[in-house]
């Protein structure tokens, strides 16, 4: 749980701090050789950090800390199904329970021990979704996978349009009335 908090914490400082360098550097600027060296590495690292850290320490956690495994059935809540924060030894401050009264219900989903759709999903009888607890680790390393080339993506096309002006809208000419002329009469 560490390594994943602490690398993301990293992703996201280095993602900002990549930013803040790119929108203070002016447009024209040539580059030197040594300048160079050390944006390539940076480069290098920032996507060694989100491509190769960020995942491994979410499947870490998920496999380790957490045990999702592909025999436990449903779409395990973890913290959130039943969340005290402590102080002392047997005083808490407070109670998150999703289940109140112990239900077995949040609204329509079923929910027991902590996992929401314990036997499946179903569809009103004619068909049931399986879904386990390796599947939904799978699907989270995936959407930081997405997430981490969106970015990327978007850092690169804002890179490249740095330094272009919006182009200019030619002003209409204004009927008497002070209402823009669409057409020529």
């Amino acid at each position: 749980m560490t390594s994943f908090y602490f690398t993301l914490f990293l992703s996201i400082a280095a993602t900002v701090a990549l930013w803040l360098y790119a929108r203070r550097r002016p447009v024209g600027k040539t580059i030197t050789w040594g300048e160079a060296f050390l944006g390539g590495l940076a480069v290098f690292a920032y996507m060694l950090l989100i491509y190769a850290l960020l995942p491994n320490a979410w499947l870490q956690w998920c496999t380790g800390g957490l045990r999702w495994r592909s025999d436990k059935t449903g779409i395990p809540l973890g913290p959130l199904h039943h969340w005290k924060v402590a102080y002392g030894k047997n005083n808490h401050l407070f109670t998150l329970n999703l289940l109140r009264n112990n239900r077995k219900y949040l609204g329509f989903i079923p929910v027991d021990k902590g996992v929401l759709w314990p036997k499946g999903i179903t569809f009103f009888g004619r068909g049931k979704l399986a879904v386990n607890a390796q599947t939904i680790q799978d699907v989270g390393a995936t959407l930081i996978y997405v997430v981490a080339l969106g970015v990327h993506f978007k850092g690169w096309l804002w890179w490249q349009k740095r330094g272009v002006g919006k182009a200019a809208t030619p002003e209409l000419p204004r009927s008497a009335y002070g209402r823009p002329l669409v057409r020529k009469v």
